[in-house]
C-alpha cells in the first residue's frame, strides 16, 4: 500500500472562444530575398547557368539523324544518344536511380545540403524568378515598398511585366520539359501554330503552371513543408558535416556599433553588428544565427552578405562559414569517416554493377513463339514439321543485318528466310518452319537453340532454346 499513487484532484478548465475576438494566426508573409554578390553566389549562379543550358540545349541536338535524347513513353523505347532503351532494359533505369540516391547521400553527408542550395531545379528556378523581380520591381526595398503603396499605373505594369516573364518562363521551361519525350522542334512549331495534339498541350500547360506556381508563389513553401528531403537529411548529418553555421562564441553578444568602434569587446559585444542582412538574402526566410534549421538549403547566401559586413567593418571573415560543428567546439574534424566511406564504397559498387550491365548488354533481342495451333504437323512427304515465329528486336539506332539458324536438329530442314534486315530501333517478325524425318527423331521432345548471328558485327550472338515435338 505504501506504493499507492495518490490521485489528484485536478481541476478541469473548458476554452470558450470568443466570438467577438478576431484569430491571432498570422498567414505566411512574403519572402523579400535581398541581392548579393560574393563567392558563393557567383558559384551558384554558374553552376545553375551551365545545367540550365544543358537542360535547354540537350533536346535539340542530333544524333544519326534523329534527336540525341528522346523518351518516347507511347512507343516505349528511350533514345539516348547512341542508346535505345527498352522495357527490358529497365534495370539499366534502376541503377540511374540507385546511383542517383547514393551520391546525394554521399554529398549530403560530407556537406550538407549542397543539392538543394547550388543543383535543385526548384532552387535554380526560384532564383531565376527573383531576377526578374529585381528587374522589373527594383531592390527589396523598393519591393516591399511597391507592394504597401494602393494601386495605380506603376505598379499595375510593374507587376504585369514580373508575371509576363514567369509566365513566358515557365511556358519556354515546359516546351523543353516536354521536348524531351516528343520531338522538340515539330513541338515548338505545332505549339505556337495551335496544330499541337491534345495531351501535348495539356502537358505542356500543366508543367508551365507547376513552374509558374513553384517558382513563383510557392518557393520556400516547396523546401520547407513539401520535400521530403528536408526532413529526412538530419539522418545522415553527425558532427563532421560541413554546413552553413553561425560562430556564436565569436559573434555573441551581438550588437550595432560604430565602424570605427576598436574597444566593441570591452562593452560585452561580439562581431555580429546585428545588421540582419544574413536574413534578409536568406531564400527561405530563417536566422542561421538561431542554429542548424531544416529550412536551411546551403546556398551560401548568408555567408557572402556576412563576409562583405565584416570586410566592411575590418573584422575578420568567417563569421559565418561552411563548418563542422566540430571544429566549432575546437575539435578536429574527421573529413574521411566510417559512414562517409561506406556511402562512397556502396556508389563505386553501384557504378561498377551500372557499368557492367552496359557492357554486357546485347543490342539485339530475339524471342521465339511457337505455333498455338498445334505441337507438330505431319507434311505430305512424311514429314515432322514445327512452327515457329522469330521476334528480333534491334536495340541499336541502326539498320542491322542478321543471319539465324538452328543447332540441335542436324538433319532438319529449314524453311524460310535465314537473313532478317530489321531497321534501327524496329521490331520485326519472321515466321519460319522446321521439317524433320521422323526415323531421325530420337526423342518426342527434342531441345534445340537457335542462333542469330549480327552479319557486320560478329561479338553480337545470341542464342534462344525452344523445343521440337515430334510424332514419336
Amino acid at each position: 500500500m505504501d506504493n499507492k499513487i495518490d490521485i489528484k484532484n485536478i481541476p478541469v478548465e473548458v476554452y470558450k472562444p470568443d466570438p467577438d475576438k478576431k484569430a491571432k494566426y498570422n498567414p505566411r508573409d512574403r519572402i523579400y530575398v535581398r541581392a548579393v554578390k560574393g563567392l558563393h553566389q557567383t558559384l551558384r549562379r554558374n553552376i545553375g547557368f551551365v545545367f540550365m543550358a544543358a537542360f535547354m540545349l540537350l533536346p535539340w541536338l542530333q544524333f544519326n539523324g534523329q534527336q540525341a535524347i528522346l523518351l518516347d513513353i507511347v512507343e516505349q523505347r528511350f533514345y539516348i544518344f547512341g542508346l535505345t532503351l527498352w522495357p527490358q532494359d529497365f534495370t539499366i533505369l534502376a541503377w540511374i536511380f540507385v546511383i542517383a540516391a547514393f551520391a546525394l547521400f554521399f554529398v549530403t553527408t560530407f556537406y550538407g545540403r549542397v543539392w538543394c542550395g547550388y543543383l535543385c531545379p526548384q532552387t535554380v528556378w526560384t532564383f531565376i524568378f527573383m531576377w526578374f523581380e529585381e528587374k522589373f520591381q527594383g531592390t527589396r526595398n523598393q519591393r516591399m515598398k511597391l507592394d504597401q503603396e494602393p494601386w495605380s499605373f506603376n505598379k499595375l505594369w510593374r507587376k504585369g511585366l514580373t508575371h509576363f516573364s514567369w509566365l513566358a518562363f515557365s511556358v519556354l521551361t515546359a516546351l523543353i520539359f516536354v521536348g524531351y519525350f516528343t520531338p522538340v522542334d515539330q513541338l515548338f512549331i505545332q505549339f505556337f501554330t495551335f496544330e499541337t495534339s491534345f495531351w501535348a498541350a495539356v502537358s505542356v500547360w500543366f508543367f508551365a503552371f507547376c513552374t509558374y506556381g513553384n517558382a513563383g508563389w510557392m518557393r520556400e513553401i516547396m523546401c520547407t513543408h513539401i520535400c521530403p528531403y528536408a526532413r529526412f537529411q538530419s539522418a545522415m548529418f553527425d558532427k563532421d558535416t560541413f554546413t552553413v553555421t553561425y560562430d556564436a562564441k565569436r559573434g555573441e553578444n551581438r550588437g550595432p556599433r560604430a565602424r570605427k568602434d576598436t574597444d566593441y569587446k570591452a562593452k560585452g559585444l561580439g562581431d555580429c553588428i546585428d545588421c540582419n542582412l544574413c536574413v534578409h538574402v536568406c531564400p527561405t526566410g530563417i536566422d542561421i544565427r538561431n542554429g542548424l534549421q531544416y529550412e536551411c538549403i546551403n546556398c551560401g547566401a548568408c555567408i557572402d552578405a556576412c563576409d562583405d559586413t565584416m570586410d566592411k567593418m575590418g573584422y575578420a571573415k568567417g563569421l559565418i562559414s561552411y563548418t563542422t560543428e566540430h571544429s566549432l567546439e575546437g575539435k578536429t574534424t574527421k573529413v574521411i569517416r566510417g559512414k562517409l566511406v561506406g556511402y562512397f564504397m556502396v556508389l563505386v559498387a553501384v557504378c561498377a554493377a551500372f557499368a557492367w550491365t552496359l557492357v554486357v548488354r546485347k543490342p539485339v533481342v530475339m524471342d521465339i513463339v511457337r505455333d498455338r495451333g498445334a505441337l507438330f504437323r505431319e507434311t505430305d512427304e512424311g514429314l515432322i514439321e514445327n512452327t515457329y515465329t522469330l521476334k528480333v528486336i534491334n536495340k541499336s539506332q541502326l539498320e542491322q543485318t542478321y543471319r539465324l539458324s538452328v543447332e540441335g536438329l542436324d538433319d532438319a530442314q529449314w524453311i524460310g528466310e535465314k537473313e532478317l534486315t530489321v531497321k534501327g530501333g524496329e521490331t520485326a517478325n519472321l515466321p519460319i518452319s522446321l521439317s524433320l524425318d521422323p526415323v531421325d527423331a530420337k526423342r518426342p521432345v527434342l531441345e534445340i537453340e537457335f542462333v542469330l548471328q549480327d552479319s557486320d558485327e560478329p561479338d553480337v550472338r545470341l542464342t534462344q532454346g525452344s523445343k521440337f515435338f515430334s510424332a514419336r
